[in-house]
């Protein structure tokens, strides 16, 4: 594979993370359109107040999925030695992956906050950091009730913990990249949870 190959790869893995699945399955189960309703998130949290658990369960599920495929290609390819990747190449799919959940090209470039797809391709290389990081979210999101908190605290763990157990090489800045794209993606949800008027869960 040439370099136009890795290109291609990696503009393949952000059309993969582009695919709106909550606005698919929403649209399929309810009739709605799930930017006109609640929040206006295509994530799976706001799919579970539209559509219901299972539609939010399925949304989720292919959410991860967009992350962990690209990213698991890449280093099966590589450790088949099909083909020899840079090294950066398995972060840059995933990047590339969770973009394009945020800002899908089928959505006006507008999409959901890229929790679940981070996770999803994440979870190879870091499972121990996702794993940390999940049962963080869980712990804030039942003290607090906040499911935005809870997402913050999540990928916030997952970063730091990643810098003790491997120090700064590139995983740690593609886990900082992951978490501006969070924050950035979450910014609106910031200022509520400041002014105290963020919507608790349930």
């Amino acid at each position: 594979m040439s370099l136009w190959g890795e290109i291609l790869f990696i503009i393949a893995s952000y059309l993969l993370g582009a695919i709106p699945f909550g606005y698919i399955f929403t649209k399929q189960a309810t009739g709605k359109n799930i930017r006109n309703h609640g929040s206006g998130n295509i994530g799976s949290t706001n799919v579970k107040r539209i559509a219901g658990k299972k539609v939010s369960i399925q949304t989720q599920v292919f959410d991860i999925l967009k992350g962990f495929l690209p990213v698991s290609t890449v280093i099966v390819l590589e450790h088949y030695n099909i083909y020899n990747f840079p090294e950066f190449m398995p972060y840059a799919v995933g990047i590339a992956s969770i973009v394009g959940h945020d800002y899908s090209v089928f959505l006006k470039f507008n999409g959901g906050k890229g929790v679940n797809t981070t996770i999803g391709a994440s979870v190879i290389f870091a499972p121990i950091q996702i794993f940390v990081g999940i049962m963080s979210y869980y712990l804030v999101k039942h003290l607090s009730k906040y499911v935005s908190l809870g997402s913050l605290v999540l990928i916030l763990v997952i970063t730091l913990l990643d810098a003790i157990l491997n120090g700064f090489g590139i995983q740690f800045y593609y886990f900082v990249g992951c978490t501006l794209l969070i924050y950035i993606r979450h910014f609106e949800n910031i200022k509520r949870l400041l002014a105290g008027t963020e919507t608790k869960t349930n």
